[in-house]
């Protein structure tokens, strides 16, 4: 059976990022990008008008970018922890960088003279292909039952633009020794996001050349606490109170949390779920009762009310004062108004991530089966033996209350 043939369109832009791969996009002519596509200059024009639309299309064939992104992740993602993910995925990108040092160097040189939707269009790539691997991150992050002040997103776009800019300077320089080599930079900024980004312990066992941590203790957080943040995000308003309540109700990550929208939330006869569809994909049902407390029923409750307030279009559960959708830094603003002048029993100010701990280990209390937890919470049953082992310590305590009553 013979292979369809490619259109004319596809041909040109195939032949376009060949060229600005080998020769820059400057020194790249739309003569050669026809004669490569082995059509007529007039049909180049015909398609896409002039160059800087042919670089478009290049930049918005999301084919071209998802393959690529796909590639680099899915072989990070074989690893066994955060440390060697990024390693693997700092490793790979380096390697595809050096396979186009002039397409590299032209889109970061030449950026200003490109008309504002090259631009944009860059941006919008940047954006999706930063959210892809946050979603991986997020997954070898929860493996390791870790915790971050940062969003995988955040950290995926720090890390990028090291990458970037370290190969920048790398390639566009002679004399430029600091980094003995790709090893020594790359062992280098692993190093400083694992200390820095992620709430390790101090104590590490070093693997080989990679450094793997230990993941810190559990810290839910007690119920006085929990019910003097949703009196407190009540009195904020519907958003904060709505907030407050799929956290500690359903248990959810920030980044789960930056993706719902409206289609999401799933009001049946019998029970309030909410469709996570970023990381890990799931349902979870939002508990009418948290910590002693009922906050309404499965079709009357502080989502539900906050959604039916909502005059505006957008789709995101959660949005700012100009009705985008709220960012991680907005969203861990919200957080710090919510917890100021608040601590925990160890003298500190709550985390958002402590909400999802509180979670899992009252639904342990309540009696689920570590089987059923790790579906509804996405993470896997090793990592939850700890939830398993702090709700044992909490059972212990409330039993050992019973009997001093008794006595």
């Amino acid at each position: 059976m013979s292979t369809p043939r490619k259109s004319t369109k596809a041909r040109l832009i195939e032949a376009a990022l060949d060229l600005f791969a080998e020769r820059g996009v400057t020194e790249t002519t739309t003569k050669a990008v026809a004669e490569r596509a082995q059509v007529n200059e007039v049909t180049l024009f015909r398609n896409f008008g002039n160059k800087y639309r042919l670089l478009l299309a290049v930049i918005q064939d999301s084919a071209v970018s998802a393959k690529l992104i796909h590639a680099l992740v899915e072989k990070a993602n074989e690893k066994e922890n955060v440390a060697e993910f990024l390693r693997e995925y700092a490793q790979e990108s380096l390697r595809t960088l050096e396979k186009a040092p002039d397409l590299v160097r032209s889109i970061v040189g030449e950026a200003g003279n490109y008309p504002i939707e090259n631009r944009m269009a860059l941006g919008k790539g940047l954006d999706e292909a930063n959210r892809y691997v946050a979603a991986y991150l997020e997954q070898a992050i929860s493996r390791e039952n870790i915790s971050s002040d940062f969003t995988p997103e955040q950290i995926v776009n720090l890390f990028n633009f090291l990458l970037i800019g370290y190969f920048v300077v790398e390639s566009s320089t002679e004399g430029y020794t600091y980094w003995k080599d790709h090893e020594n930079f790359l062992e280098s900024i692993i190093s400083l996001f694992l200390q820095g980004s992620f709430d390790l312990e101090t104590s590490a066992v070093r693997e080989g050349s990679i450094v793997k941590f230990e993941a810190p203790e559990i810290a839910d957080l007690p119920a006085s606490l929990v019910r003097s943040l949703f009196k407190k995000a009540k009195k904020m308003g519907k958003q904060e109170y709505a907030l407050v309540y799929v956290l500690f109700g359903a248990g959810l990550s920030l980044n789960e949390i930056l993706h719902l929208e409206r289609s999401h939330s799933v009001v049946e006869p019998q029970q309030h779920i909410l469709q996570v569809n970023y990381g890990h994909e799931r349902q979870v049902p939002i508990n009418q009762w948290v910590m002693g407390f009922r906050y309404g029923s499965n079709s009357i409750n502080p989502l539900i009310s906050w959604l039916k307030t909502r005059k505006d279009e957008q789709q995101a559960i959660f949005i700012n004062d100009a009705s985008d959708a709220v960012t991680a830094v907005e969203l861990q603003r919200v957080w710090h108004g919510l917890t100021d002048e608040i601590l925990t029993p160890q003298g500190e100010s709550p985390k958002i991530e402590q909400a999802r701990q509180t979670w899992c280990v009252e639904m342990l209390m309540r009696g689920i089966e570590l089987e059923d937890l790790s579906i509804l919470s996405g993470m896997n049953i090793e990592h939850l033996q700890q939830y398993a082992q702090r709700a044992r310590n909490k059972a212990a305590l409330e039993s050992a209350a019973r009997l001093d009553k008794k006595s």
